[in-house]
């Protein structure tokens, strides 16, 4: 991969509503000097994010055949140094499809395909956890639930689900047959009530650990935190960190946990930056200034591991970007 020292360009795919992120890193290439583009692209014209970026291309959906090639192009039109996947369905592809994309020049901060399938699927998610001694509650796929000895509430949830879309507790057997039905590819896990927290675990291009910073959900709203804190808790840092390792994990990730009487559950990976990411960014874990250093080539100061501002609130509201219809139109036409 080509490196430009002084200029560095970042592409965001499925960019959504990832607003804050680009304005991080637009903070970080002011902090530290450097030139560069933010490149966002999405398959929606009122994406709010592309409102941030420097150039902006409307691509075909994941599922297309069109899609890659699209970004191959857009690569070498854009001379990408860094490509960051925003959305969970968006790791598998660029994953899989690596060397294409960094035969353009470009680098692809994101897991092996191995890793992205663990991360992607829920039922491999729960036996990576186990094979590595990693606590997380009993689950079951359906057709295991007639041998074992059930004790309600459950949660039942998409096996390849995101956004917390189609997750339900459920009390009685009968709520249970039901959404077993409703739920798309279900698994069905032990409820465990306790405190949520998200740990980002920040690694290089090459896999080390750079830090981690443990934020507590408060308020959820559409699968993205709302209101949240920054904590600590020596067990979940060790144990993200030691995820991230076993998982092999290229740039950022996100682990969510379920903590009961002080004890952690882990439940997810996320192999991407996390939708509360600000919070750990404006704690003291800078991520876009590290990423940006480090394509840069430049030196990087890295706090020790677990030292940010705790007790950091966030508390998130609604902004809005007015557009146009010419607006509209021309954002619309930036395709290839």
């Amino acid at each position: 991969m080509t490196e430009s020292m002084g200029k560095v360009n970042v592409l965001f795919t499925s960019a959504g509503r990832r607003v804050e992120l680009l304005r991080a890193f637009k903070q970080a290439y002011a902090d530290l000097g450097l030139n560069g583009r933010l490149i966002a692209v999405d398959t929606d014209p009122l994406a709010p994010a592309l409102q941030e970026a420097d150039r902006i291309y409307i691509v075909p959906r994941i599922t297309d055949e069109k899609y890659v090639p699209t970004l191959v192009e857009i690569c070498l039109r854009e001379e990408v140094n860094l490509i960051f996947p925003l959305i969970d369905p968006d790791i598998p592809v660029l994953a899989s499809n690596r060397s294409a994309l960094e035969a353009t020049g470009a680098r692809v901060i994101a897991v092996s395909p191995e890793a992205a399938r663990t991360s992607a699927d829920k039922w491999l998610t729960y036996q990576f956890f186990r094979t590595h001694g990693i606590p997380t509650p009993r689950t079951w796929l359906p057709e295991q639930l007639g041998v074992v000895d059930l004790e309600f509430p459950l949660i039942i949830k998409p096996r390849f689900g995101s956004a917390g879309k189609d997750v339900f507790k459920v009390t009685n057997r009968h709520e249970l047959d039901f959404f077993l039905k409703y739920v798309p590819q279900p698994i069905v896990q032990e409820y465990v009530e306790g405190v949520e927290i998200t740990s980002d675990v920040i690694s290089d291009f090459q896999g080390k650990v750079l830090a981690a910073v443990l934020r507590q959900r408060i308020e959820v709203r559409w699968g993205e935190v709302a209101k949240g804190k920054t904590v600590y808790h020596p067990e979940i840092l060790q144990y993200s960190v030691a995820i991230a390792q076993k998982l092999g994990a290229i740039g950022p990730i996100t682990v969510q946990c379920l903590v009961r009487e002080n004890k952690p559950y882990f439940t997810e990976i996320n192999a991407r930056f996390g939708g509360g990411v600000p919070l750990g960014i404006a704690a003291g874990v800078r991520a876009p200034h590290w990423y940006l250093a480090l394509a840069a080539g430049l030196g990087v100061d890295i706090p020790p591991l677990g030292s940010y501002r705790i007790g950091l609130y966030i508390s998130r509201f609604d902004a809005s970007f007015f557009l146009t219809e010419e607006d509209y139109v021309r954002i619309a036409s930036h395709r290839l």
